[in-house]
């Protein structure tokens, strides 16, 4: 059977390009040598449906697929990478636990709001010793009358520096098991925490912060689905959200590519464009395939999310490929362009810089090698 997007499909990407073209495109130059994100976009993100693109509908969301989510993250991820990641980690990881195992009150509060725009999230899970090992995180939570304190620190949180809210995960008991792992939504400011904004070379745009709690203490109805032990959302969230940044490397790649072959097919040199010269072609050439294979396993995992049947061995094989394939494209454009390449009049070496991000963003590759390894030695 052929694969083909549905007519609702291509409006929703339409719908994308119209909106980077006017609301994001624009402002690329100034907020990444600025490093500020434009908050401003968030809701006119809502207006168009997009905090929602993921949810159903009687949830307050847009009522569309995976494969719809990957289109809207590919065509952002085109324009401005930086815009793409701080809007996946409002809409997604940060909210989708909420979504999934959230009280009501819960959703009332902090889900609906993300979607109306109106709150932003930052999911807070990576810790300065804890490298990618989730299970051995050293956040703290005890528990204490009316509610808990928190203890400890974050590294790397997308959108901590003007979140409204973190999504927290923090060990309520002492065993290095799964079910000592839950989460918290965090009220911002708190008087406990303290957010320092991080320099980045890579998605500069995009605002990450280190965050230090002390003491800082959360009511009872913070404890996501009022019941400890919810690390099972935590890598629910996780293999989702690895399809969904493979489809940002799809993005990325895309751009570098065809920048690089318009480049090649109009940049003369001794009256002959530099696609004829076979060095060029065949760079070329590795690079359509590249993207290629990524938009086939990119769309084959979001359908395999729609269908419940993507596991978290199959997201990493996705992720694992798709970034550090983007890293190649990236790269390979760069070479294409010479010593443009490196000029920001192109977008490619600001490209190659976000890319790289993927390498480590979302679980490293070794990770990912690592998981995809443990399934094959149990087959």
């Amino acid at each position: 059977m052929d694969f083909a997007f549905t007519p609702a499909q291509e409006q929703v990407r339409e719908t994308v390009i119209r909106f980077a073209h006017k609301h994001i495109a624009p402002r690329v130059r100034e907020i990444e040598e600025s490093e500020t994100f434009p908050v401003d976009l968030f809701p006119k993100f809502a207006e168009v449906g997009l905090m929602g693109i993921r949810y159903p509908e009687e949830d307050g969301g847009a009522g569309m697929d995976k494969v719809t989510d990957c289109i809207v993250r590919e065509e952002m991820s085109r324009v401005c990478q930086s815009i793409s990641a701080a809007w996946s980690a409002a809409t997604h990881i940060g909210i989708w636990p909420i979504w999934r195992g959230g009280t009501d009150y819960q959703k009332q509060r902090w889900f609906a709001a993300a979607l109306r725009g109106e709150a932003i999230s930052a999911f807070a899970l990576s810790e300065p010793d804890g490298g990618s090992d989730t299970r051995a995180l050293k956040t703290k939570a005890e528990k204490v009358p009316g509610g808990w304190k928190l203890n400890g620190a974050k590294l790397y949180i997308t959108n901590a520096p003007f979140a409204h809210f973190l999504l927290l995960a923090a060990r309520t008991k002492p065993e290095l098991t799964s079910d000592a792992i839950s989460l918290f939504i965090v009220d911002l400011p708190n008087p406990g925490i303290v957010i320092s904004k991080l320099d980045k070379e890579g998605i500069r745009a995009s605002e990450t912060g280190l965050v230090h709690l002390a003491d800082a203490f959360v009511p009872d109805e913070a404890l996501l689905g009022g019941k400890e032990g919810s690390y099972h959302l935590v890598m629910e969230a996780l293999a989702e959200n690895r399809v969904g940044v493979s489809a940002n490397c799809l993005g990325m790649a895309r751009n570098a590519y065809e920048v690089a072959l318009d480049y090649a097919k109009t940049r003369l040199v001794r009256g002959k464009p530099i696609i004829d010269h076979q060095a060029v072609a065949h760079r070329l050439a590795d690079m359509a395939t590249d993207v290629e294979t990524m938009k086939w396993m990119v769309y084959h995992g979001a359908w395999r999310v729609d269908q419940g049947t993507c596991d978290m061995a199959l997201a990493s094989k996705i992720k694992l490929h798709c970034s550090e394939a983007a890293v190649r494209v990236s790269e390979s454009a760069i070479r294409v362009l010479g010593g443009a390449g490196l000029m920001r009049e192109y977008p490619v070496g600001r490209i190659h810089r976000d890319a790289l991000v993927y390498l480590m963003g979302e679980g490293t590759s070794e990770i990912q090698r690592n998981i995809i390894s443990r399934t094959l030695k149990a087959g």
